[in-house]
């Protein structure tokens, strides 16, 4: 089949990413070279959804042939969210139909994908290629697959990481670092454990609903009571954001609520409360520690692309629009083992919710057990060790029986 005459539209929406730009690129040459007129769509579906046709640019080869070197998005990016309203997908597809698109390509995570599914079933004659984004790593692929971005996001976050550990030793101080993540722990674990961290905390750990403020206020106190038993009055403590979404609402004190009760947890500074109640903490037992809070995502997100996200990212772009040429649809564009395999949209989707299903980090692998036998935080082994039970009583102005009540439970010690 001919696909000469057509015209393929590429739109970036969510959080910016490494590589964004390298898709565009590829994608856009793909289809240049088979004669198919190329739109790209600022913002996202910002515009689409206001059925505006004013923000979309025709894009050619000359003008996109070295852009993978660059961070950020020349299409700029938005969370414009088309099925958040009745009428939005709608109206994107009567947008898209003025513009006589064929093709769509989508770069985006978990809502820009099922938006894409959406408007494939409401304007007929379109088919559908998403492309996964995201430096959270928590879309639907084998384990061993990452989202482009996720690489360079992790790379430059060490190089942050190992400034602030330098700090610390420097100034005999605590770094609590919220690193950016919505549900899963993927980007925090990869940069604490590159950077080699002093600990890194992830949601996942937990098995249950919710977890306590006041237990993570005794895993890190107990991190820096143990670095206090072995000489060192300094750390760095790598924190998931997604944790917030485990805290239990009832243990954290005078937050905002929302006009329903909901507690707005966006607006809780994991960083800052876990600061403030671990210093206090310390101080009870005339225990001084300089803990400072820092926050870290937006600083990788639209860093230039690392090598192996330029060549990930190129190879998405081009087979999303040989996908597309060939006929394929409604699928989300992957490369396994070298090779193309799309996942149909149905296939990601989490029964329950009805949305796209998040793969969260696995704690039972072997992956996450290396990371964990390098972080320096309470364990069993701690209180079964007669001498290291005393030093950290000892580090933590306590006496033994009052260190393995405090302390304890998070070993199952007690």
């Amino acid at each position: 089949m001919s696909n000469s005459g057509k015209t393929l539209a590429i739109l970036v929406g969510g959080g910016p990413a490494p590589g964004i730009n390298a898709v565009i690129a590829a994608a856009t040459i793909e289809a240049r070279n088979h004669g198919i007129r190329v739109l790209g769509c600022y913002d996202g579906f910002r515009w689409l959804v206001q059925g505006d046709t004013r923000h979309v640019v025709e894009l050619g080869i000359d003008d996109l042939s070295r852009i993978h070197f660059e961070g950020g998005s020349i299409l700029r990016t938005s969370r414009t969210n088309p099925t958040r309203t009745p009428d939005g997908v709608k109206t994107v597809a009567a947008t898209l139909q003025k513009l006589n698109v064929n093709y769509l390509i989508t770069i985006g995570g978990d809502d820009t994908a099922y938006a894409a599914s959406q408007l494939a079933r409401v304007l007929p004659g379109l088919t559908v290629a998403h492309v996964p984004k995201t430096i959270d790593n928590d879309l639907p692929l084998p384990s061993d697959i990452v989202t482009f971005g996720f690489t360079t996001a992790t790379n430059l976050g060490k190089e942050l990481v190992r400034n602030l550990m330098q700090d610390a030793a420097t100034t005999e101080r605590w770094f609590f670092v919220t690193v950016m993540g919505r549900h899963a722990g993927h980007l925090a674990l990869g940069i604490g454990g590159s950077a080699a961290a002093t600990l890194t905390v992830i949601g996942e750990e937990f098995t249950g609903k919710h977890v306590t403020l006041d237990r993570l206020v005794d895993i890190l106190e107990g991190a820096i009571i143990k670095r206090r038993a072995l000489g060192r009055d300094h750390g760095v403590a790598i924190l998931s954001e997604g944790l917030a979404e485990k805290l239990d609402p009832s243990t954290l004190g005078p937050v905002e609520n929302d006009p329903f009760g909901n507690v707005r947890l966006s607006e809780l500074e994991l960083g800052r409360v876990l600061k403030d109640r671990v210093t206090a903490s310390l101080r009870t037992r005339g225990l001084d520690v300089t803990i400072v809070a820092k926050e870290l995502g937006y600083e990788l997100r639209c860093a230039p692309p690392g090598a192996h996200d330029i060549q990930y990212s190129r190879s998405l772009g081009y087979w999303a629009t040989r996908f597309l040429m060939d006929g394929g649809s409604n699928a989300m564009v992957t490369i396994q083992a070298g090779r193309l395999v799309p996942i149909p949209f149905g296939l990601m989707m989490d029964a329950k919710t009805g949305k796209i299903r998040v793969r969260y980090v696995d704690v039972d692998s072997e992956m996450y057990q290396t990371l964990w036998a390098y972080m320096i935080r309470l364990k069993p082994e701690d209180f079964d060790d007669l001498d290291m039970l005393a030093s950290l009583a000892k580090a933590a102005n306590l006496s033994e029986p009052e260190f393995v009540a405090r302390f304890g439970p998070l070993v199952g010690r007690s």
